[in-house]
C-alpha cells in the first residue's frame, strides 16, 4: 500500500515527499556510484515525487551512459533521490530511504531488498556477493 513519507537531505536545504509501496522491492545495486555512495532506493513512479524546497541546492551527476541522473544536496553531499529515465517501467525516481524523515527503523527493516548487479548491466540478477551493500 502505497503512503506519503517525507525526507531531506542531511543539511536540510533539499526537501521531498515521496508515495512509497515499501512491501514492493527496495534495491542494493553493486554498480560504483551506488556502491559508493551506499544507495538504498525505493521506486516512486513518475507523479509520485515532489520536491518540496532546495531544487537550486541541487548538483547533478551523469555518468557512463549518461541515462541516470544522480542529485546531491551541494552544501552536505547527501543523495537523496535520482531519476532514472530509460526503465522498464518508463521515468522513475529512485528515493533514498536513508533520507526518510518520517519512517521507523521497524519499517525500514521490514523492507524488502533486492540485490542488481548493476556493474555489470544484468540488472535482473543478483551480483554473487552482496552481503556488503
Amino acid at each position: 500500500m502505497r503512503k506519503t513519507y517525507h525526507g531531506s537531505c542531511h543539511c536540510g536545504a533539499v526537501t521531498f515527499e515521496a508515495d512509497l509501496d515499501l512491501t514492493e522491492p527496495t534495491y542494493r545495486c553493486n554498480c560504483t556510484i551506488c556502491r559508493r555512495t551506499r544507495f538504498w532506493p525505493a521506486v516512486a513512479r513518475d507523479g509520485e515525487f515532489r520536491l518540496l524546497t532546495g531544487e537550486s541546492e541541487l548538483t547533478q551527476y551523469l555518468f557512463n551512459s549518461r541515462k541516470n541522473q544522480h542529485y546531491f544536496c551541494r552544501h552536505c553531499g547527501v543523495r537523496a533521490f535520482g531519476i532514472g529515465t530509460q526503465t522498464p517501467i518508463g521515468k522513475m525516481y529512485g528515493v533514498n530511504l536513508g533520507c526518510l524523515t518520517d519512517i521507523a527503523d521497524e519499517e525500514l527493516a521490514r523492507a524488502p531488498i533486492t540485490y542488481v548487479n548493476g556493474l555489470h548491466d544484468r540488472w535482473q540478477e543478483a551480483p554473487e556477493h552482496f552481503a556488503h551493500l
